[in-house]
């Protein structure tokens, strides 16, 4: 049974679906060649496959996980034509996504029972995770929530005027200190702040340092600490930010960080212009966390609240 519907709005959908052309293309011509002169998948398909998904940075446990449900596929049927392995493969890697990612979401929302909504964003430099804060700003904005950022990577001043020159474009108040200020300091700040203002949502940037695990955990401990002096909960999210271009090292990152703070959901940037796009299926699998939001490109619209259905529907388009 197809788990696809028709749920997708035009305009996104073809910006998704260009964001991951050069994933799709480089996946599908490897997948012709794999099938070439073929009639039915057999164990010399499957070899080819799995060899396929592991280079397109889907990772090792996940393919093998998807290797297994196409055997049964294989087991199940005394014949399976090659030309039904594209629909079988586009279904098994939908359920794998169902279970880490289960909503269909499709625009920015956060819980309107919890006021405000404190969504700490971490990741290493260059991952575009400021980028990231100012669109998921943006878009909360035009949903019409009033949004607040906090500016608590004080170890860069780049960072700092980076987040500035993004609230000033999307006209949202950013609360900041000096660099090299204490960044529970710059947290508390924001969100008395935001509660003064009555705010809705709450994005607050922290440092991306990645070279001793016991500093950032201790760091970002201290971070949520002093959060909930002011917002007892929070944060409500740890969102991660990893770029996809980056393929197995985002693995890498990914495992850091969740050995250093609780992750919950996942933003993977950079999709456009990589080949890379089989890692959001393994990095949702592997650490069972969902993927919330995907960077298709570079325009402050580019970025988008992931769906499952959507995205391998683009995939496999």
């Amino acid at each position: 049974m197809s788990f696809f519907k028709k749920l997708f709005s035009s305009e996104k959908k073809e910006t998704l679906d260009k964001g991951l052309e050069q994933s799709k293309t480089s996946f599908f011509s490897k997948l012709t060649k794999a099938v070439a002169g073929k009639t039915k998948v057999d164990d010399a398909v499957l070899d080819n496959l799995e060899e396929i998904l592991i280079s397109s940075d889907v990772g090792v446990n996940t393919t093998l996980k998807i290797i297994t449900r196409i055997e049964k596929h294989v087991s199940d049927n005394k014949y399976l034509g090659t030309g039904e392995l594209n629909e079988i493969l586009r279904n098994e890697i939908a359920s794998l996504l169902s279970e880490t990612n289960s909503g269909e979401a499709t625009e920015f929302v956060i819980p309107i029972t919890t006021k405000p909504y404190v969504l700490m964003v971490v990741g290493v430099n260059g991952v575009g995770k400021t980028t990231t804060i100012g669109k998921l700003a943006h878009q909360f904005k035009k949903q019409g929530y009033n949004v607040v950022l906090g500016a608590a990577d004080t170890f860069r001043a780049a960072a700092i005027d980076q987040l500035q020159v993004w609230a000033d474009r999307v006209g949202v108040l950013l609360v900041k200190q000096q660099m090299g200020s204490d960044p529970a300091s710059v947290a508390f700040d924001t969100l008395q702040s935001a509660v003064s203002q009555n705010a809705d949502i709450v994005i607050i940037d922290t440092a991306g340092r990645l070279h001793n695990k016991v500093n950032l955990m201790n760091e970002l401990t201290k971070v949520k600490r002093v959060m909930q002096k002011v917002v007892g909960e929070a944060p409500h999210d740890v969102l991660l930010v990893l770029d996809g271009s980056t393929g197995q090292n985002a693995f890498e990152q990914a495992k850091q960080f969740t050995a250093a703070t609780e992750v919950t959901s996942l933003a993977v940037t950079k999709l456009d212009g990589t080949a890379k796009g089989g890692v959001v299926i393994g990095i949702s699998d592997q650490f069972q966390i969902p993927v919330k939001y995907i960077g298709v490109g570079e325009g402050i619209e580019d970025l988008q609240v992931f769906n499952k259905y959507e995205f391998v529907d683009s995939f496999f388009k």
